[in-house]
């Protein structure tokens, strides 16, 4: 007998090939019986021409269906739903012709969920299907973590019927059990490998099945990145565009990329600070739920200590006018961090010394700030609103800050003087650097309030200087005693610096009574319509820049050297290269 070969109208030329050839193999065996097949099959829109009796006789399933009086065709039974298919029931009717069947760790579980459905148990023979394929688990294919791990895998393709034959949680059990009793292996070597290729649903209920278990959470981290990089490999995080992903895609990774953040380990620094800020990357990609989003955020400010500048640096969601970074995220993220750490920043304020990671981070912000600075749709309420966020403590000279707000007075020329006022009023001017203070001293973007606190800044310092008892006694000693070559060049500077500073404090009177003059002038101007008075005078105009040159000139004598843009000349950068991050101006 040849059996008949039905296919649906939309099965494709490949399944169809596959399915020829599996209802040849069973024809041959049907025709080996030489007795005429006497009832149709149907799976899946394959038909299969076999004979009662050796179904009848081990599959309780057909034996009541055949039995049902309600079948008017008796020659021909429809089975919907086979586990497996096709190729799942061809496995049962060679069991049933008595072919000797092989089974093995990719084809058991398809075995004992068919046998399941069929009822092919004991009631109806022995050594039926059922205890045959529970004898195999139990002897071959659940003794070692490799075999385990493939029946777990072909059982979720079997879904519902492997969780009701229970073999999905006999494999996590397993696993579980061989992974925590040997937990001295190492793990990424002996059982990752194995499991980063399950479905992410089972993937996280043998996790979940490990801690409950005992297992450390803070060991599954090198199998959750392993998983993750698995997954999500490919995406363009970087691009733009998300025309890449299909709905179904961005759907699968989303789920994915959610399930591996709520099985990230809680215990602090397990993960590294770069693979949490591909994670959120990847999620602000994805548009996952903000409850996942804040979860990342929360934990990358318990790790911004180890951070560097590319790790916060997160493409905006938005491409309309808006900045080309995403500022919220990386201000909450430093939000965060510091409110974890506001019992030690209190202590750092008011008496011990600061801390290390707390430097790092206050440095992390200011090239952060930096970096945005040059964005020309940044507004300028952002731009001081992130700066205020970092506190005063943190930052052990203002430098930084000073070069982040010289990069954004450059970028936005057209800034008003009440704007400029309140990015400068950022600055604290006595923690700018000797070089910084003379850049500042020159730099026109500044407004006049703030280049007057940094002069006046700077001759406190040389006063400070000039008063040192250190300064007094190498004076005394080198008069009484003699000095060698070195110490005397040192007092003729410190000499030459008393000179200039009073040069330096006539030039600073001048300009804060010529300040004075001005705002004086301005509070004199009428504000009455004088139309019927003749007009005054027009006064000449002010020599701003002249006595800004003069002052900013006698400045640089005592910054020998300098030269007037606040670097150093061709013929000291050798000896005195400055680091590239105390670099104060991008012109």
């Amino acid at each position: 007998m040849v059996s008949e070969f039905h296919t649906k109208p939309d099965m494709t030329a490949a399944k169809q090939e596959l399915k020829s050839d599996a209802m040849k193999r069973i024809s041959d065996w049907i025709s080996s019986q030489e007795i005429p097949s006497d009832v149709i099959v149907c799976v899946e829109g394959v038909s299969f021409s076999v004979h009662k009796f050796p179904l009848v006789s081990k599959c309780g399933y057909i034996k009541k269906l055949l039995s049902d009086t309600r079948n008017t065709d008796l020659s021909a039974v429809e089975i919907p739903d086979v586990p497996g298919g096709p190729k799942g029931f061809e496995l049962a009717a060679k069991f049933c012709y008595e072919t000797s069947i092989e089974l093995s760790t990719e084809n058991i579980a398809m075995a004992r969920c068919v046998a399941e459905y069929l009822e092919m148990t004991e009631e109806y023979a022995i050594g039926n299907l059922v205890s045959t394929t529970e004898a195999y688990l139990n002897d071959t294919g659940l003794k070692n973590l490799c075999g385990a791990a493939s029946i777990l895998q072909s059982s979720v393709n079997l879904l519902p019927m492997s969780d009701r034959v229970k073999l999905i949680d006999r494999c996590i059990d397993f696993i579980a059990f061989m992974v925590t009793d040997k937990s001295q292996v190492s793990i990424v070597d002996w059982w990752a490998e194995d499991l980063i290729v399950l479905r992410i649903d089972i993937f996280r209920r043998v996790l979940l099945a490990l801690v409950s278990r005992g297992f450390k959470q803070f060991a599954l981290a090198p199998v959750l990145m392993l998983y993750t990089q698995k997954c999500l490999r490919g995406l363009e995080i970087f691009g733009k565009s998300k025309k890449n992903l299909s709905p179904i895609q961005k759907h699968e990774k989303r789920v994915v990329l959610e399930t591996i953040v709520g099985l990230l380990p809680r215990e602090k620094n397990v993960m590294s600070i770069s693979f949490l800020s591909m994670l959120l990357r990847t999620a602000k990609y994805l548009d996952t739920t903000l409850a996942c989003r804040l979860e990342l955020e929360e934990r990358m400010g318990l790790q911004l200590g180890q951070a560097v500048l590319d790790d916060i640096l997160f493409p905006s969601s938005c491409f309309n006018g808006d900045t080309l970074l995403d500022v919220d995220t990386v201000q909450q993220i430093m939000i965060n961090y510091f409110e974890y750490n506001s019992t030690r920043l209190d202590d750092i304020n008011h008496a011990s010394p600061l801390h290390s990671d707390d430097e790092n981070v206050g440095k992390l912000m200011e090239s952060f700030l930096a970096k945005i600075a040059s964005d020309r749709n940044l507004l300028v309420s952002k731009f001081i609103t992130f700066a205020e966020c970092i506190p005063v403590g943190v930052r052990v000279t203002d430098d930084g800050m000073y070069r982040a707000i010289d990069i954004y007075l450059k970028a936005h020329p057209a800034l008003s003087d009440m704007d400029r006022k309140k990015v400068c009023a950022i600055i604290d001017c006595q923690k700018l650097s000797r070089e910084a203070r003379a850049h500042a001293a020159q730099n026109e973007r500044l407004p006049v309030q703030t280049m007057v606190q940094v002069l006046y800044y700077e001759q406190q310092k040389l006063s400070q200087i000039n008063s040192s008892p250190i300064n007094s006694k190498s004076s005394d000693h080198a008069s009484s005693n003699g000095t060698p070559k070195s110490q005397n060049a040192e007092l003729d500077e410190i000499s030459r610096l008393k000179k200039e500073n009073q040069e330096l404090k006539f030039e600073l009177i001048k300009l804060k009574t010529r300040l004075k003059e001005i705002e004086r002038s301005t509070a004199n101007k009428p504000t009455v319509n004088n139309a019927s008075k003749p007009p005054l005078p027009k006064k000449p105009p002010l020599p701003k820049k002249s006595l800004m040159s003069s002052v900013t000139k006698t400045l640089g004598k005592i910054t020998p050297f300098l030269h007037a843009d606040g670097f150093l000349p061709s013929g000291v950068r050798g000896r005195n290269k400055p680091g590239k991050d105390r670099r104060h101006s991008v012109s």
